[in-house]
């Protein structure tokens, strides 16, 4: 018979942060990690209303952390109205009513956070150490070259002050356009300074090229799987975001000309060359007949070739841009630097026609006047005096020392990889379970994931899911996925 003193017995704390999340070589204090790590988890419901937390010397033991940053760390969740403190009870999850603007407290949402493309975006920016991110598109920090970069802001703020102080110009620095002009001829795109318009970074880009093409109610095409984050803007816009199924060397043909006599689209948005997320390109016969059917229905391709810098050239592996078939005429084309160089620096370009670019140009600066000369002028300088090629080259290294070995632990742990890439960021793996249901998991533990749902505009439950190879470095992180992926096989 069980003793009430027994039945009574409170449940065991729970666990809730990873110490892998915890780094003591880390720019933010323990303290702040651990706060803002259980600050997360509070607001992405991952931690309820009455959840008991670890005592202060469980959380210390298990997080290998001094017993006073953990009671400082607690002290401020308090302060910050995410924990309470009950005498001789310890610390629980306080139940927290949301804010209005006006500042008043609005009824609670009792149901589970959804993951969509928000979510993501959101626990991307909020600085998981990269190890821990298998699900970010970003390379890690100590990969990218911060002198580099350094140098370019140094060589630009000994410039005349009168150079730093000015609006730029609307359509972009013409020093960076004509570097951008050199860029594009080694593509076998020819392209004038004037017909390139700088922009705030790729998403900028898609942004006014979006709104000067459509009204609300007419169809942009996107690969399906493609970029999370343009489904979400081209919906807010009014637009219907319909999805041509990806194959393994561009779109599904038959499905995007069946498609296109059916909706009439004003858009296609498309990866040619290393496809977010399965890192595939387009052949030459796949870049024709897009052309072929973008003329016979009158759409306009938008090619993003953010990753183009990543692949190392035609020579070695095959890939055809559709902009150096057309010579932007029906196609415009898109670029940037935050993948390679610094995500900080939100540079991009649009390159199109002449008469294209200035009215793209208008359409700029309803927005946002300019973009950053400061930005631009950085990007120049490391352009022209020669040494980005350099790091480009050693970044498609070190992706081609990780990728094979990334790829030999996922198919050991029962991820299956059918969509083999020998180049880019990003393997496009089938893990044979629901990944929403594996990315909340991974939550738990500190990681994040980048489930497959997110990459279709349907955003319907997927087995897939998005793997950064240059992230999958971690051992507790595999070992994480072996124990689930165990689980699911134990069940089949």
């Amino acid at each position: 018979m069980t003793s009430t003193a027994h039945s009574r017995r409170p449940a065991p704390a729970l666990s809730i942060v990873s110490p892998q999340v915890l780094s003591r070589e880390s720019g933010a204090s323990l303290v702040e990690q651990i706060v803002r790590s259980i600050e997360s988890r509070i607001d992405d419901k991952l931690l309820r209303s009455g959840a008991r937390m670890p005592s202060i010397r469980e959380f210390a033991e298990s997080h290998q952390v001094s017993r006073f940053t953990v009671v400082e760390a607690y002290d401020r969740l308090v302060a910050k109205g995410y924990l309470e403190s009950r005498r001789g009870s310890g610390f629980f999850v306080r139940e927290r009513a949301p804010m209005t603007a006006a500042g008043k407290p609005r009824a609670v949402d009792s149901a589970p956070q959804q993951l969509d493309v928000v979510w993501l975006v959101r626990n991307m920016f909020r600085q998981y150490p990269t190890q821990n991110s298998p699900g970010s598109g970003l390379l890690p920090a100590e990969w990218l070259d911060g002198e580099l970069v350094a140098n370019g802001l140094r060589a630009v703020s000994r410039q005349h002050q009168s150079l730093l102080l000015n609006y730029g110009n609307p359509q972009g620095s013409p020093q960076l356009r004509q570097q951008l002009q050199l860029k594009l001829a080694e593509l076998e795109i020819a392209a004038t300074p004037e017909q390139f318009v700088t922009t705030a970074g790729v998403t900028q880009a898609l942004d006014i090229i979006a709104r000067h093409f459509t009204l609300p109610g007419d169809t942009i095409f996107v690969d399906d799987p493609a970029w999370f984050l343009m489904f979400g803007s081209f919906a807010a816009m009014g637009t219907k975001v319909i999805g041509i199924p990806r194959l393994a060397d561009g779109p599904d043909i038959d499905k995007l000309a069946e498609l296109a006599a059916l909706h009439k689209p004003k858009l296609y948005v498309i990866n040619s060359v290393l496809h977010n997320p399965t890192s595939t390109s387009l052949s030459a016969a796949k870049a024709f007949q897009i052309l072929k059917i973008a003329e016979q229905h009158d759409f306009t391709i938008v090619e993003d070739d953010i990753y183009c810098d990543l692949h190392p050239g035609a020579a070695v592996q095959p890939a055809t841009r559709i902009a150096a078939l057309d010579q932007l005429n029906r196609v415009i084309y898109l670029g940037g630097f935050s993948k390679t160089l610094a995500a900080n620096l939100r540079v991009g370009f649009i390159a199109t026609s002449p008469d294209m670019a200035k009215r793209l140009a208008d359409r700029k600066m309803l927005s946002t006047l300019t973009t950053s000369d400061i930005g631009e002028r950085v990007i120049y300088k490391i352009l022209s005096e020669g040494h980005y090629r350099k790091h480009a080259d050693r970044l498609r290294g070190k992706l081609d020392a990780v990728r094979d070995k990334t790829v030999r632990q996922l198919e050991r742990i029962g991820l299956e990889i059918d969509i083999g890439a020998p180049a880019g960021i990003f393997l496009w793996v089938d893990a044979r379970c629901d990944t929403n249901v594996l990315t909340e998991k991974a939550m738990e533990q500190g990681y994040l994931l980048a489930p497959g749902s997110l990459f279709s505009p349907s955003q319907l439950p997927s087995t897939r899911m998005r793997v950064n190879v240059a992230n999958m470095q971690d051992s507790g992180l595999l070992r994480f996925l072996e124990r689930e992926i165990g689980k699911v096989a134990s069940r089949a």
